[in-house]
């Protein structure tokens, strides 16, 4: 379905039994909501599951020039308000971590509990040329262009032999991912500076992390963990960057523990 928010028509998806908590999924980088599939099925007899695109990804509008991650937190803050949703559990990953953070930030009362997952809280300087060479890769070849390394980086060789179809599900976001919408997001990636700000974070906060995550690794979300005053943290191991995917049945199980005891 799609509803307007501020300039863009947002795309998004609710499952589950009405009256119950509602959990947010935001999505990684050149992804879509399609991404959460594996964590419906043990959460929606309890839960009302939001899922949607952000600016510029899957179904969701883009819009030109570079985005803020204000600028997607308060995508999310008006697709709430017009869903009528005071206040919900969120769990995202990677980019979608960022985006928690963020609105955490802006406004802990819309939440009861935040899971940020396969994320960070800072770009480093180091970073920001290989920033740059992604977003000239996705100008001048397309998301196509891309898709081979991100798929490298999201799943290891193991699982990309054993789970073809699933990797070639996750290849079709990527291709699929506007190049506004990708080159918007990555120039707020890029900005991302919320290390300092952790410590305001009061919230539950679950932190989960691949064992050999190459982008997000496990030192950072330690960082994390040590900077969130209510936070706990799990590694997946033998899993890369979306751990939600590739260690699905271990992510699964954390979450619904994590959630069972917020709530």
């Amino acid at each position: 379905m799609k509803i307007r928010v501020s300039d863009i028509d947002v795309n998004y998806e609710l499952a589950g039994r009405a009256g119950t908590p509602v959990i947010i999924f935001s999505h990684s980088l050149a992804a879509n909501l399609y991404m959460w599939n594996s964590q419906i099925e043990p959460l929606k007899a309890n839960y009302r599951i939001l899922r949607y695109d952000t600016r510029g990804h899957g179904k969701t509008d883009s819009s030109e020039g570079n985005y803020t991650l204000e600028l997607l937190a308060n995508d999310l803050f008006g697709l709430l308000d017009k869903l009528k949703i005071d206040s919900a559990h969120f769990v995202g990953l990677s980019l979608g971590g960022m985006i928690g953070q963020t609105a955490a930030l802006m406004d802990p009362n819309r939440f009861h509990s935040l899971t940020l997952c396969d994320t960070t809280s800072k770009t480093p300087t180091s970073a920001l040329e290989m920033w740059e060479k992604r977003i000239a890769t996705a100008k001048t070849e397309g998301m196509n262009g891309i898709a081979d390394d991100t798929l490298d980086r999201w799943f290891s060789s193991e699982f990309q032999h054993e789970q073809p179809s699933t990797v070639a599900e996750v290849r079709g976001m990527i291709e699929s991912t506007s190049i506004e919408g990708y080159n918007g997001c990555s120039a707020a990636i890029m900005k991302l500076n919320l290390l300092d700000r952790l410590s305001e974070i009061r919230l539950p906060t679950l932190l989960i992390v691949g064992e050999h995550d190459p982008g997000t690794p496990v030192a950072g979300h330690e960082l994390m963990k040590n900077e969130i005053t209510n936070a706990r943290l799990v590694v997946i191991k033998n899993a890369l960057h979306l751990s939600n995917i590739e260690g699905a049945q271990i992510f699964n199980d954390q979450l619904v523990k994590f959630l069972s005891e917020v709530d």
